[in-house]
């Protein structure tokens, strides 16, 4: 399927789909500054394999979707937990996507900020959510999941304009933040980057979805409160979002299961993949669509 845009919450969401129709509806929410092709082509392709309708799609301030305006003040953020938009509009879009999908409810793989999100769509949208992945993320709780001191300034640098730069730029850092335990796939990072700039960059989109990361409250009250099938998956040697930001969310979630992957940083190396797939499966039996 190719790409098409939805109207939703008043912006629009670019989006694609994998697998068939009358499958088990499977949403997956990317993160920070993440673009939909982060979930790679062949990862869709073996989840609608299994029998998942999968759909993938850029947020709000990232790839094709709209493009927001509004200055992000991080201090602002943290402090007064003010943000030009905030997770839950985001998750309002991820629900809003289901219903001009004719979708009831869908099961939910959220990766980093887009775990956040996904937690954030089970809280405030239940009968979306069949069951609720949720890999190297948090709860938002701020003493939990922090990043290392190495990984911080990779969070508040803007990225550059020019294509060469930026490309570079996201080769450095998944070389910082990734998998130490399995080998960098550069070519395939290459392409990534390549194929994420030309699909654009919203000015300061980034900024902005880290703001309404930094204004958000702790989840952990609203996820004690789920009633669905959960995994919780982490790797072991994230330095961007803490182990333990992965540990408090299975704790706050009653009856998550807990994966935490030996050797595995922040990103989705290949040959986690069969894992994390076995995981997700395992999850949606549970609770059949």
């Amino acid at each position: 399927m190719t790409e098409q845009l939805a109207r939703v919450n008043g912006i629009e969401l670019c989006h694609e789909s994998f697998g068939d129709r009358a499958g088990r509806p499977l949403l997956l929410i990317m993160g920070l500054a993440a673009p939909m092709i982060w979930w790679d082509e062949e990862f869709c392709e073996t989840l609608a394999a299994r029998g998942f309708h999968v759909i993938r799609f850029d947020n709000r301030d990232a790839g094709r979707s709209t493009r927001l305006h509004g200055r992000a003040d991080l201090a602002q953020a943290y402090l007064l937990r003010r943000s030009p938009y905030t997770l839950a509009d985001m998750a309002d879009d991820a629900a809003g996507l289901l219903t001009e999908l004719g979708i009831p409810a869908a099961h939910v793989v959220g990766a980093s900020m887009g775990g956040m999100i996904a937690q954030t769509l089970a809280i405030r949208h239940p009968s979306r959510v069949l069951s609720l992945t949720s890999i190297m993320s948090s709860t938002g709780g701020r003493f939990v999941g922090r990043p290392s001191a190495r990984a911080l300034p990779m969070l508040l640098t803007a990225p550059p304009k020019d294509r060469e730069s930026y490309v570079e730029t996201l080769m450095r850092t998944f070389r910082l933040i990734g998998s130490p335990a399995y080998p960098f796939d550069e070519a395939r990072m290459r392409n990534r980057a390549e194929r994420t700039y030309d699909r654009g960059l919203p000015p300061g989109g980034a900024l902005r979805q880290l703001a309404a990361i930094m204004a958000d409250r702790d989840r952990a009250p609203g996820l004690r409160r789920t009633k669905l099938p959960a995994l919780v998956v982490h790797g072991a040697r994230d330095p961007l979002v803490h182990v333990s930001g992965g540990r408090a969310t299975a704790r706050a979630i009653p009856g998550a299961a807990l994966d935490i992957v030996p050797g595995m940083g922040h990103d989705l190396p290949r040959a986690v993949w069969p894992r994390l797939i076995r995981g997700i499966e395992r999850i949606a039996l549970d609770r059949p669509a």
